[in-house]
């Protein structure tokens, strides 16, 4: 059985008179049989887990301790670069190579899955989505190429997340696409004469600086990271970072 305080609220003269009543419930005996030395009531079984409930935090679990993967097999380098080229180029690097172990040991079944209803946000949507950015920024932008943007239509703008199908094809081409893109980008970079030159981006808006498309590019993949973290969790309960 438990108690509860109630109030008897009544308006008398305009003034508001409260009165507490106390007050037992006896509609459902305890389910246990007493709670532990010092506690203020006896334990209560907690209700069934639905299918729809979350994960609970002892079925979630790290690569090794906190981390995604043991430091040994980590290739990202965490800082520690000196000189503005080198600490833009660097920490996008390690953005990219964080895409790369989120996706890292799964099929083209699991990289497709979609996170929820009506999303339609998988990894390899993320892949394919992300390839087209480099593109974009890299090649476009910056070296003034003439482009088709990978994975767009315009019948199907959304084509980067709507054709990311569990085909291993589609993720073997993903990867190439991704990867050979970033290459180029890699190359660009390394090879400018400073990271003032600038681009332009075809819509009227002023140049762009190298500089500002690396930090754009960096925020571009963060973001994106964020979501593959839950993708992944989502999908066979690895975490970290």
């Amino acid at each position: 059985m438990r108690a509860a305080a109630v109030a008897d609220i009544s308006l008398r003269g305009g003034d508001v008179q409260v009165t507490l009543v106390r007050v037992t419930d006896t509609t459902a005996p305890a389910t246990s049989t007493g709670g532990p030395a010092g506690s203020d009531g006896p334990d209560v079984e907690p209700a069934p887990r639905s299918a729809s409930a979350p994960v609970p935090a002892e079925d979630r679990r790290f690569g090794w301790s906190n981390m995604f993967v043991h430091p040994d097999e980590d290739t990202r380098t965490d800082g520690g670069f000196q000189g503005e080229r080198a600490v833009l180029a660097g920490y996008l690097r390690d953005q990219r190579l964080t895409l790369e172990l989120k996706c890292a040991g799964l099929d083209a079944e699991a990289l497709a899955r979609r996170s929820v209803e009506p999303s339609n946000l998988s990894l390899l949507g993320l892949v394919r989505h992300l390839a087209g950015v480099e593109q974009y920024w890299f090649r476009q932008v910056m070296a003034g190429q003439e482009i088709r943007r990978h994975y767009r239509t315009e019948e199907d703008r959304a084509g980067e997340f709507t054709g990311a199908v569990a085909d291993p094809e589609v993720v073997a081409d993903a990867w190439a696409t991704w990867r050979a893109e970033v290459a180029f980008a890699e190359q660009l970079v390394a090879e400018a004469a400073g990271l003032d030159v600038t681009g332009d981006s075809g819509h009227g808006d002023e140049p762009m600086e190298l500089r500002e498309v690396l930090v754009h590019m960096i925020e571009e993949y963060a973001r994106h990271n964020g979501h593959a973290d839950f993708l992944r969790e989502r999908i066979d309960g690895r975490v970290g970072q």
